[in-house]
């Protein structure tokens, strides 16, 4: 079964940087589009990036030119480098399949960005 593990979460300044990882076991990982989302508090979970299987990348308007997604070497692991982060970006943020395949999401990380 996979499960899908989100790390690399934290308190941050406003305008500052930091880079999440997303880890999955299971074998579909290396062949299957990963995407980014976040949730905010008392908000929907909202998309903020995609990795397809071939290293392409897909952002949310609010995402580009500051996030960039990756996939690792050993293509069991992704990963979100956030630049330039604001206040509003304050959620917890989640990895998973695109689409999602009916695995279950993670616990997140939690990225807390002060004014």
């Amino acid at each position: 079964q996979v499960q899908f593990v989100e790390s690399g979460g934290g308190l941050v300044q406003a305008g500052g940087s930091l880079r999440l990882s997303c880890a999955a076991s299971g074998s579909t990982f290396s062949i299957s589009d990963i995407g980014w989302y976040r949730q905010a508090p008392g908000k929907q979970r909202e998309f903020v990036a995609r990795i397809t299987s071939g290293g392409y990348a897909v952002y949310a308007d609010a995402a580009k030119g500051r996030f960039t997604t990756s996939r690792g070497n050993d293509k069991n692991t992704a990963s979100l480098q956030m630049n330039r982060l604001k206040p509003e970006e304050t959620a917890v943020y989640y990895c998973n399949f695109i689409p999602q395949q009916g695995v279950a999401w993670g616990q997140g990380t939690q990225v807390t960005v002060s004014s």
